[in-house]
């Protein structure tokens, strides 16, 4: 696990709900048949309730609570369209029943500690991997199939984020747009062991080949912890948005929103306009205290 760079502050209040502004969507794209995304944003309660998500069955996870955390996640399927969009819809799925069913953990658990609550969340990612792998050895329809996995969860004032794969998080702070989550890819490998510089991974043939991701041969959870302000800006996305629109156009778009739901429209839009070659997912959530 890592800790993110910026400076621990006194605890302020928790957002209440009608301060939290947040927004997910998901698109097929310009050139994809079908879209293997799934996204999912929802409370931690005694159970969850669902807020947005793309998957069909999403009510069956809602129950109302005190919320304790906030969750937001975005999976990106990998393989044959029917394989691709199953993995990303059971990460999902399987996730928020096994946070949910740990749920025990976000009632006792001093907020500060990071141990704790990366070690949930890895065990999680890890029981999903699990899972997924042993469906895909038991039916020779489902082999092959895996998914990305961003996760992010809200424990005010601390923010975890669990990365598996290439989906990314971004934070929006005091007008500086910084990426918390780190490319799973062989391209990102390749440019550690000095074989790549940055500037070519982006356009090379490994750019778009995970190192690791939950129901592929290797999963490598990884979990950030650091801080999070009132009046910062969140973002989750699939590659289908980042392969398309560069950082400093998602910077000038998440600054000038006036909702979240208009940051993910206009991004959404940027990225069809740019070719939308891939699928595309996006949420975007911020607190803003009420006066």
């Amino acid at each position: 696990m890592t800790t993110g760079e910026y400076p621990t502050t006194a605890a302020t209040r928790k957002p209440r709900d009608s301060e939290i502004d947040v927004h997910g969507l998901t698109h097929q794209g310009k050139v994809r048949k079908s879209n293997q995304d799934h996204f999912l944003v929802c409370s931690l309660e005694r159970e969850v309730r669902v807020r947005l998500s793309s998957l069909p069955d999403h009510a069956a996870l809602s129950e109302r609570g005190e919320r304790l955390a906030f969750l937001a996640m975005v999976a990106d399927g990998v393989g044959s369209s029917a394989k691709g969009e199953e993995a990303s819809r059971q990460a999902l799925e399987r996730v928020t029943r096994y946070l949910t069913q740990s749920i025990q953990c976000y009632y006792t658990a001093d907020a500060g500690d990071d141990a704790g609550f990366a070690a949930t969340l890895a065990e999680a990612a890890m029981q999903v991997h699990a899972d997924i792998v042993q469906d895909s050895a038991h039916d020779p329809e489902r082999r092959g199939m895996a998914t990305t996995l961003s996760l992010w969860l809200g424990v005010w004032p601390r923010i975890y984020l669990l990365q598996v794969g290439d989906s990314r998080c971004y934070l929006l702070r005091d007008g500086m747009l910084r990426q918390i989550s780190r490319d799973q890819t062989m391209a990102a490998e390749l440019v550690d062991l000095g074989v790549l510089k940055p500037a070519e991974a982006p356009n090379s043939r490994w750019a778009s080949m995970l190192s690791s991701s939950i129901g592929g041969s290797q999963t490598a959870p990884q979990v950030t912890a650091y801080e999070n302000h009132w009046g910062d800006v969140h973002m989750l996305c699939s590659d289908g948005l980042t392969r398309h629109v560069p950082d400093d156009r998602i910077r000038q778009r998440l600054e000038e929103m006036r909702s979240s739901r208009e940051g993910c429209e206009a991004l959404l839009q940027d990225a069809l306009d740019a070719g939308g070659s891939d699928n595309i997912t996006i949420i975007v959530g911020r607190a803003r205290q009420d006066a």
